[in-house]
C-alpha cells in the first residue's frame, strides 16, 4: 500500500510542479520549523558585497535578529538566480550579483539564520519590455506605462506566474526556508483607467484574478519544502474592497503560511484615525492595523508578521519610534516583525543584544 501512495504522490507532484526547472529531490515535503522571525531586508546588491553583507549578518548575530530577507527578483526584473526556465534564457534576465548563492544560503543556516526569499512579482519592467504581449496594455492597444515610465506584466497571465514560481522553486532548491511574494497587484498609480484586460471582457475583477493566483501560488509551494510569505499594503487591513489593485488580506488568509502587511506609519494619509501626521504615532497605526486583520486569521492556518519602517519619512524614525511598531507588533499577536529599509541600514540600537 505505501508503494501505491508514493506512486500517487509523485504523479500528483508532477502534475502541479512547473516545467523548466531543475528536478528537486525529495518525495513528501518537510517544512520549516515555524520561529517568531525577527528579520531585515537585503538586497542583492548588498548580499553580493561580501564586506557588507557580513556585517549585516554580524549584526543579526549580536542581537534579537535571526532572519534575513534576499532579493532574488526586485523591483527592475532583473533575478538573481538562475532557474532553468525557458523566459529566463529568452530574456536573459539572470544578473550574476550574488556568488555561490547556495553557498550563502548555507552558511546563514549553519548560523541559526532563517533565510528568506523575495520576489517582486508583477512590477517587472524587464520582463514587459521584452516581451511586449505580456505587458499591461491600455484601451488602444499600446503598452500602459506608469507615472514613472514603468511598464508593468499582466497579473493574470499564466506564462507570468509559471514565470515568477520558477524563481519561487530555484530559490528552495537553494536552501531557501521561505519565499516571499511581493508587489501581487496590479498598478496602483499612473493613468489606471486607461489599462485594459482581457479577464474584464468575461466579467472578471481584479480581486478575483488576484485570488486566482494566490492560489496557483499555494499549489506550486504546498510540495515544496519551504513556507510561503505575501506582502500586502497596509490599507488591505482597512478595507475590503481590493484597493483597485486586487489586494484583499482575506484573499490571502489560507493560501499562504504568512501574511505581511506593510503598515508603515508613513504611508498612511494625513488625519488617518484622527492623527494630523500617522508617522508621529507608530505604535497607534501598527497596533490598530494590525488588530484589523486578527479578524481574518482565527482559527485559520495562516499568520501574520508586519513590515515595519525603519526609515525617515514623515518623521524621524528614531529607536523609540521603531521600539514602538516591535511593541504595537507583539501586543496585536504578530508571529514576529521584519525591518524595512532600502538602503540596508538599520537602526541597531533599537534591537535588543543577545
Amino acid at each position: 500500500m505505501l508503494e501505491f501512495a508514493l506512486i500517487a504522490v509523485k504523479a500528483l507532484l508532477s502534475s502541479v510542479i512547473i516545467s523548466g526547472t531543475p528536478s528537486f529531490p525529495y518525495s513528501i515535503a518537510q517544512k520549516p520549523a515555524e520561529i517568531p522571525v525577527k528579520a531585515i531586508y537585503v538586497t542583492a546588491y548588498t548580499a553580493g558585497d561580501s564586506k557588507r553583507f557580513q556585517g549585516l549578518v554580524d549584526m543579526v548575530n549580536a542581537t534579537e535578529l535571526n532572519a534575513v530577507v534576499i532579493d532574488l527578483k526586485d523591483y527592475t526584473g532583473r533575478v538573481f538566480i538562475e532557474t532553468g526556465h525557458p523566459l529566463e534564457k529568452e530574456l536573459g534576465s539572470y544578473q550574476a550579483r550574488i556568488k555561490d548563492l547556495p553557498g550563502m544560503v548555507s552558511r546563514l543556516k549553519g548560523q541559526g539564520i532563517y533565510a528568506i526569499a523575495r520576489i517582486a512579482v508583477f512590477q517587472d519592467p524587464y520582463l514587459a519590455e521584452k516581451r511586449l504581449d505580456l505587458a499591461v496594455k491600455t484601451k488602444s492597444g499600446t503598452v500602459w506605462r506608469d507615472f514613472k515610465g514603468l511598464a508593468w506584466v499582466d497579473a493574470s497571465r499564466r506564462e507570468v506566474w509559471d514565470y515568477n514560481a520558477a524563481i519561487a522553486r530555484a530559490a528552495v532548491e537553494a536552501g531557501f526556508d521561505e519565499v516571499n511574494f511581493d508587489y501581487v497587484r496590479f498598478p496602483s498609480d499612473g493613468r489606471i483607467r486607461e489599462m485594459h484586460f482581457a479577464f474584464e471582457d468575461e466579467g472578471k475583477t481584479k480581486n478575483e484574478a488576484m485570488r486566482e493566483f494566490f492560489r496557483y501560488l499555494a499549489a506550486q509551494m504546498r510540495y515544496l519544502p519551504a513556507r510561503s510569505s505575501v506582502d500586502l499594503f497596509g490599507m488591505t487591513l482597512w478595507r475590503d474592497d481590493g484597493l483597485g489593485i486586487g489586494q484583499r488580506f482575506q484573499d490571502t488568509v489560507g493560501f499562504f503560511d504568512y501574511v505581511y502587511p506593510m503598515v508603515y506609519p508613513s504611508h498612511y494619509p494625513d488625519n488617518f484615525e484622527g492623527f494630523a501626521n500617522p508617522a508621529d504615532y507608530p505604535y497607534e497605526i501598527v497596533y490598530r492595523s494590525l488588530d484589523k486583520g486578527n479578524k481574518f486569521l482565527s482559527g485559520k492556518m495562516t499568520k501574520m508578521r508586519p513590515w515595519i519602517q525603519d526609515f525617515d519619512l514623515g518623521a524621524d524614525y528614531d529607536r523609540e519610534k521603531i521600539i514602538a511598531q516591535f511593541k504595537a507588533a507583539y501586543d496585536a499577536g504578530s508571529d514576529g516583525w521584519l525591518m524595512w529599509n532600502a538602503s540596508n541600514r538599520y537602526t541597531v540600537e533599537a534591537l535588543k543584544v543577545e
